[in-house]
This record gives C-alpha cells, structure tokens and sequence, in this order.
C-alpha cells in the first residue's frame, strides 16, 4: 500500500511538471538592443541596429524545450547612424520598408546545450521570403533580479544569416554577404 501511495504520488508530481506551461517573460527595452553588422569592402564592420521592435518570451526553466521566443521588429527604425545609408536600406534595393514593414522571427525548436547556452532555431522572414536561422544563446543570468525584486533573465543571443537569401544582393561580392546579428537583453516575468 505504502509503495502504491508514493508510485502515485511521484506520478502526479511528474504529470504535473510535464504539463507545467512556460512562463511569459516581458523585455525590458531600457536595457535591450537588436544590432546588426557586415564587412564594407574588407575595409571596416559596419554596424546598425533596429530601435523598434516587440518579442513574446516564454521560458519553461526545467524544460527548455519548451520554451519559445518570437520577434516583431519594424523594418523603418532600421539606423546604421549615417542617414544616406539609412534610407538607401530602406529602398526598394535592400529591405523595401514601403512594401516590407515587418521583420519576424518565429522559434521553432530549443535546445539546450548547457547550463548555460541554448540553441534555438527558427524562421526568420524578410520580404516575405523567410528561411531558418539559428540563435546561439549565452544565458547571463536566471533569478531574481536585485532592483525589481522579481524573477528576471538575460540574454546575448547572436547569429549569421546571409542577405541574397533574403533578396538583397547588390553589391555582392564587395560588400560582405553574411551579416551578425547580436540581441542582448534583460527581461522580467510578466505580471
């Protein structure tokens, strides 16, 4: 009877950690940035970033498999810090805001690859053309953050994705292909 009882009861607690959902997580945009960077002619890293973009983050912390991660970011806020540029990605040559507003990522799979990094993989679309890319995460930190008092994570995630996948080929060959992207951000479990 006894070995019954607690056969039920570790099923129960197992059942109920396999159905746990994960946890909403919001990103705090003070301490956040999306940044980007490319070769320029084999002379110097060029580097930009987009100031405008909203992610849903869901961790599950004992089941990282489960947990997901999609971002919306608006095209227009694209800024390389020199306005001429600015507006010639923006053109119809490179991202085409008018027609394209939205950049997306949609995780499809995580992995974890240790204690602390995960990979995650995913479709990311721009110009409606969308393909997978894969995040490289550096977990920074996972508890209670020390100025909100409330459970917090960070995060650097990067990974390389090649712009003539996305239709943006002009000036290919000098101009580097494979673009950096670098994500680093704090955020802070929904209310």
């Amino acid at each position: 009877m006894i070995r019954f009882a607690t056969t039920a009861v570790a099923l129960s607690l197992m059942s109920a950690s396999a159905f746990a959902a994960p946890v909403s997580y919001e990103f705090d945009k003070s301490h956040s940035n999306l940044s980007f960077s490319y070769n320029h002619l084999g002379y110097s890293i060029t580097d930009g970033r987009f100031g405008d973009w909203d992610a849903t983050l869901a961790i599950d912390a004992d089941a990282p498999e489960n947990s997901s991660v999609e971002f919306v970011i608006d095209a227009d806020s694209l800024d390389t810090f020199w306005e001429a540029r600015d507006e010639h990605f923006k053109s119809a040559d490179f991202f085409d805001v008018a027609n394209y507003p939205e950049i997306t990522f949609t995780s499809t799979e995580v992995k974890k690859v240790s204690d602390t990094e995960l990979e995650v993989t995913g479709d990311l679309t721009i110009k409606d053309i969308t393909n997978p890319a894969v995040l490289t995460v550096d977990v920074l930190s996972f508890g209670e953050h020390p100025m909100a008092e409330k459970q917090a994570a960070g995060f650097l995630m990067e990974a390389t994705v090649k712009r003539s996948d996305y239709g943006m080929d002009m000036y290919l060959p000098y101009v580097g292909d494979e673009v950096s992207i670098v994500f680093s951000g704090e955020a802070l479990i929904a209310e």
